[in-house]
């Protein structure tokens, strides 16, 4: 007599649907006992590899499915190990308990794990998240209810609900209903996949939901301001000295590479004599918690010379009289449109500007670049390097002039 579960998956034809679609039941048997449940998949009976008991091809709807039905089977011989590691007997009874979770228990709800979660990382503001982070996964939560709402018509619901279903129709609802470009979908999905990891490593969740889902970014045109249009932002004078202040402030940044957030906290302690005896910029990236060391260039010290004495920086131990990220912004609109300037110029934009028109164009190794910026991966900055024609122009002059074909003639004749 057997003392251990059996699994075997199998297309049940009895059940197909007006559609011509099997579906896909699991069979587990223990001492000639069988128990019986629907997968809640479905395929057409052609697909079905009775043999193998698995769906046939490579596909990716095979390789999902199978996956899936891995995934079942794994979780159907964890139920057999926690009986037995509880002491109970393994019994087609107490199989069926655990399977069909007939012992009563708590629901865990999904948008109470999330807030849980932003409660504590709220918690966690300054020593391992920036508010900008807290921000962000607060309106996750909200996008996930809003979807939830518009989908099943509730306010929560229990994890043991998600499944593969529910994270792609959740990127349908962003990109349609909420407008959200591709990129920024992904970001809140990823925010979404740390609190479905959060239930899986508490064991709260038997199935993965985002098995078998692909998450990838498109790349994008990053703006960037040329010299020329760096040129006619410092030279004019604008009427109102706040524009002028954001002005400055942003150019800091084109020769820093500074992020908002880190231009936001910089303090004078972090401004240091570096190992050639110049002035250099100490501090850590909160985005990423890296340390960037820069050496402070002439145009970036111009600016920190005129505002030292400045009563915000003197009153919050500030290199920079910062305002919100929202309100440079604005400006930022303006000072661009006063500068006949087409690109949209966001202060993120001084931060590329440095990347390419600043470094890269003048012949600074990309690894130099990328230890300025705090890019934990040099493919992060590669993305920079791939639109420098300039840079390109530059580096293929010699080829070019070697394959001249008034400088080989002039060979040939002194030959």
């Amino acid at each position: 007599m057997s003392h251990t579960i059996s699994v075997l998956f199998y297309a049940r034809k009895s059940r197909a649907t007006t559609s011509g679609l099997v579906p896909i039941y699991m069979r587990v048997t223990l001492s000639r006992e069988r128990f019986e449940v629907t997968t809640k998949f479905y395929i057409r009976e052609e697909q079905w590899s009775a043999e193998a008991g698995k769906m046939k091809g490579n596909s990716e709807e095979a390789k999902r499915t199978n996956s899936l039905l891995d995934a079942m089977r794994v979780r159907a011989f964890d139920y057999q190990r926690e009986i037995m590691n509880e002491g109970k007997a393994l019994t087609m009874h107490t199989f069926k308990v655990k399977w069909l979770d007939i012992v009563t228990e708590r629901p865990r709800m999904l948008l109470q794990i999330f807030e849980h979660h932003n409660k504590q990382m709220k918690e966690l503001i300054g020593q391992e998240f920036s508010p900008l982070t807290f921000e962000r996964y607060t309106t996750s939560k909200k996008h996930t209810h809003d979807f939830m709402k518009w989908k099943y018509n509730v306010d929560d619901m229990n994890i043991k609900d998600m499944n593969y279903e529910f994270i792609t129709d959740y990127e349908f609802w962003l990109k349609s209903v909420r407008k959200c470009d591709h990129n920024t979908t992904m970001k809140y999905l990823s925010n979404f996949k740390k609190i479905v990891n959060i239930c899986l490593k508490n064991g709260w969740l038997a199935c993965n939901p985002f098995l078998g889902y692909k998450m990838s970014k498109r790349e994008i045109e990053r703006p960037y301001l040329s010299q020329e249009e760096l040129d006619t932002i410092s030279a004019k004078q604008f009427v109102s000295d706040r524009v002028n202040q954001v002005r400055d402030i942003f150019l800091f940044s084109c020769y820093t590479g500074l992020a908002y957030a880190d231009v936001q906290k910089l303090n004078r302690s972090e401004i240091a004599t570096g190992i050639d005896g110049e002035k250099w910029i100490f501090t850590h990236r909160q985005k990423t918690e890296t340390s960037s060391r820069i050496p402070v260039l002439p145009p970036a010290q111009e600016i920190l010379d005129r505002y030292k004495d400045h009563p915000q920086c003197l009153n919050q131990d500030r290199l920079l009289p910062i305002l919100s990220n929202q309100k440079m912004n604005a400006y930022l609109k303006e000072i661009a449109d006063l500068s006949n300037i087409t690109k949209k110029m966001t202060f993120h934009t001084a931060r590329h500007t440095f990347a390419t028109t600043v470094t890269l164009t003048n012949g600074v190794p990309i690894e130099t670049v990328s230890k300025m910026l705090g890019h934990k991966n040099l493919k992060t900055t590669q993305h920079y390097a791939k639109i420098l024609d300039i840079k390109v122009s530059e580096d293929m002059r010699g080829l070019r002039e070697k394959f001249s074909p008034t400088l080989t003639v002039s060979k040939a004749e002194n030959g």
